[in-house]
């Protein structure tokens, strides 16, 4: 049964969304056993993240507020964490903002390393922070945008009552894994050859563990 509203205590970083879409396992070894590994690729994203993140920076660009870093949260959904980019476009739907006399429509702006997806892992996180901006600024979010380093520009996403759906229920078997302090099973991919945390994972030897009992059982008869 899904909670009404989470507290302050139980937000789960809204990074993880897409750690937790990509694969369960990774997302538990990271959130819930603590465990994390570096790579090539994690240390790219991260580099390229570097260069979007600027604390509490905001630039004015023909209208148009981008800020940078921007600090979400929703209680709903029980999630917490920063948006890259979130540029305010002058809109008469939009919202009013502090010491400003227009109204503006918040659109979340994510950088990835790499390129568009063939899941819905990258959008499920950009979507997340969409309904956080909604919560927080009391306003309707339609489309928000990815920017891949690998392909140099923009891909719109639509924030569908689909991809919403998805992203709740999500949001929430996270939430579930995290209260139980479990750390499921993986079946090993093509994926996996590139996951920081395949020496942690160790999604090979995955397939040929058995349980202790058996081992016991094997162990005794041997003898």
């Amino acid at each position: 049964m899904k909670k009404p509203e989470y507290t302050a205590d139980e937000l789960l970083p809204l990074s993880g969304i897409q750690h937790f879409y990509f694969c369960r396992r990774q997302w538990a070894l990271i959130h819930v056993e603590r465990q994390w590994q570096e790579n090539r690729l994690t240390a790219e994203g991260r580099a390229m993240h570097k260069r979007a993140d600027d604390p509490f920076f905001s630039e004015v660009r023909e209208g148009k507020i981008i800020a940078r870093s921007m600090p979400v949260a929703s209680y709903t959904l029980g999630l917490s964490g920063v948006c890259d980019v979130v540029e305010f476009i002058p809109s008469p739907q939009g919202v009013q903002l502090p010491h400003r006399l227009e109204k503006y429509l918040p659109v979340p702006v994510e950088y990835k390393r790499g390129k568009e997806k063939k899941d819905a892992c990258d959008e499920v996180q950009l979507c997340a922070q969409a309904i956080c901006l909604e919560e927080m600024l009391s306003t309707d979010i339609p489309q928000g945008y990815f920017f891949y380093g690998e392909v140099r520009h923009r891909i719109e996403v639509l924030f569908t009552a689909e991809l919403r759906d998805l992203v709740k229920r999500v949001s929430q078997e996270m939430h579930q894994y995290f209260e139980r302090g479990y750390t499921p099973q993986v079946k090993p991919t093509k994926a996996c050859q590139s996951c920081s945390l395949e020496d942690i994972c160790l999604p090979t030897l995955q397939k040929k563990t058995i349980s202790a009992l058996k081992y016991i059982q094997t162990y005794i008869d041997g003898e």
